[in-house]
């Protein structure tokens, strides 16, 4: 296991920032060895009957990082690249956002080496059941709680919440998260990342004494999050000059119309012929005189060898991992404000946490109230990584991690679970 995780640029990325954030806390040393491997990494074998009568094998991962908080939570990718040192880095992210957002829940994270593209609804389907009868001893509402990532949605969670329940004889909605509301999902669910990402956006000009009505921002990307980020920042006022996607990216210094645009995204799929923006590239959006830069897709977009082309005063990681290590400590020398993905992207998982405690008290609660339930997270949690880092001098990133740890130490201590 440890020889497989090390080979993972991710997972030795991760494992840089908890030493890291491990020495500016002066972690217990007991408490560190036990966050550097997961509990327990599952691999499995599912077998899918296709659609031409062959029976093809898929691998499938569920890497369970840490559960002193509370049940293990994290999402459920499909993906060809997935593979175990990748699951196991992002169920390791999973541990310290939970425990930065103040959540009680560990950290998982699971998937299947597949491009669900190239299978049929039916066979995407048989796929699921199959996988989720192969987690079933390991999974369930106090045990481990997966939820929608890359390549898969809330119809994948459905087809995960019946098989679940039927071999467990009854509905247990609470198993996983990103459910369709029709059957226990939450109200906000789809909007969270991007809506947190424009809360921690809003504290993080208030810390410049701007506000969202006066501020111009640049989101590279224009998916699940990048898209809900530009709705609710133009909502709020601030003026969203630039978008991107994999074709094209597209500026108008005077601000884009985002309503409209969702509505071409909708009929043509693609940004590229959008007709009332200038087309430029991503790098010259990455290089936009903006006050906010939220990278919204890809990780490692802002590297050490194009640092020096930002000029937002602000950037809010939407996307995990979108600015690298090295590019970090850089961009915080000039004085640029990096909120890392850990805190910025959280909007999602504080949400998928209010879905789980709807399912298991049978309340649910409005819009509204997900909302504002939300806000008051997201500002708490940036005000404890903000405050920690004017006072220790450190980045943003370095922050997260170390507020993050503070708390996953107290726990295990308090447990007995190191000493």
């Amino acid at each position: 296991m440890s020889d497989i995780i090390a080979e993972s640029l991710l997972y030795q990325n991760v494992m840089e920032s908890l030493h890291s954030a491990g020495e500016l806390i002066n972690i217990n040393q007991n408490a560190l060895e036990r966050l550097k491997r997961p509990r327990r990494s599952i691999i499995v074998s599912i077998p899918v009957y296709m659609d031409d009568g062959n029976i093809t094998v898929f691998r499938g991962y569920r890497v369970q990082h840490n559960q002193t908080l509370g049940p293990f939570k994290g999402g459920l990718r499909y993906h060809p690249s997935v593979n175990l040192s990748e699951v196991a880095g992002l169920a390791s992210l999973m541990t310290f956002k939970n425990s930065l957002l103040g959540l009680p829940l560990g950290g998982a994270k699971g998937g299947v080496e597949v491009n669900p593209n190239s299978l049929s609804k039916t066979e995407l389907q048989r796929l699921t059941r199959s996988f989720t009868t192969e987690l079933g001893p390991f999974i369930g509402p106090d045990k481990d709680i997966p939820a929608p990532d890359v390549g898969t949605d809330s119809q994948t969670m459905a087809w995960m919440l019946d098989t679940y329940s039927a071999e467990n004889g009854f509905a247990q909605t609470g198993v996983v998260t990103g459910k369709p509301i029709e059957i226990g999902g939450s109200m906000g669910r789809d909007s969270a990342t991007g809506l947190g990402v424009v809360y921690i956006m809003d504290k993080a000009l208030q810390t410049m004494n701007k506000k969202m009505s006066e501020s111009t921002m640049a989101i590279q990307g224009f998916g699940k999050v990048g898209m809900h980020a530009a709705i609710e920042a133009d909502a709020l006022g601030a003026k969203v000059v630039a978008v991107s996607d994999v074709t094209c990216a597209i500026y108008d210094p005077n601000g884009l119309n985002i309503k409209e645009l969702v509505e071409y995204i909708k009929e043509h799929r693609i940004l590229k012929d959008y007709p009332k923006a200038q087309q430029i590239t991503n790098d010259e959006l990455l290089s936009l005189d903006v006050d906010v830069l939220a990278p919204c897709a890809l990780d490692g977009v802002i590297r050490e060898d194009n640092a020096d082309i930002v000029k937002a005063k602000i950037i809010i990681e939407g996307a995990n991992g979108p600015v690298t290590m090295s590019a970090n400590q850089m961009l915080f020398e000039k004085g640029i404000l990096v909120v890392p993905d850990i805190l910025a992207n959280g909007g999602g998982v504080v949400v998928s946490y209010f879905e789980w405690v709807q399912d298991i008290v049978w309340l649910f609660w409005t819009e509204e109230e997900v909302r504002s339930k939300l806000q008051s997270i997201m500002y708490r949690s940036f005000d404890k990584v903000f405050e920690f880092s004017q006072k220790n001098q450190k980045n943003m990133r370095a922050s997260a991690m170390a507020v993050s740890l503070m708390r996953l130490e107290k726990a295990m201590l308090l447990r007995g679970l190191a000493w």
